[in-house]
């Protein structure tokens, strides 16, 4: 785990963000995740979306309790084995 030392404390949370040309580049230094964005809020609000997709908590297929969680049983699943439809459909 990295982290940095200031007045003694170690921080594992350390964000770095300076700008490059016209852009702000945010990156977690635990986990190496850069990214960027036009304005300050803009490069840390994509850091945190990226290092939730980088830690699997956005994006990932929810579990039976995370759908029971939001009142979902997975029991009640009408759709069975059916083939997922294509959302974008075919790009011609």
């Amino acid at each position: 785990m990295t982290g940095s030392m200031r007045d003694g404390d170690v921080h594992d949370d350390e964000i770095r963000l300076w700008r490059e040309a016209d852009w702000w580049i945010a990156k977690n230094v635990e986990t190496g995740v850069t990214t960027q964005g036009p304005t300050r809020g803009a490069a840390l609000e994509n850091l945190d979306e990226a290092v939730a997709l980088y830690a699997e908590k956005i994006g990932s297929e929810p579990t039976d309790a995370a759908l029971c969680e939001l009142g979902i049983d997975p029991a009640d699943n009408t759709t069975g084995e059916q083939e997922r439809p294509d959302a974008l459909g075919t790009v011609r």
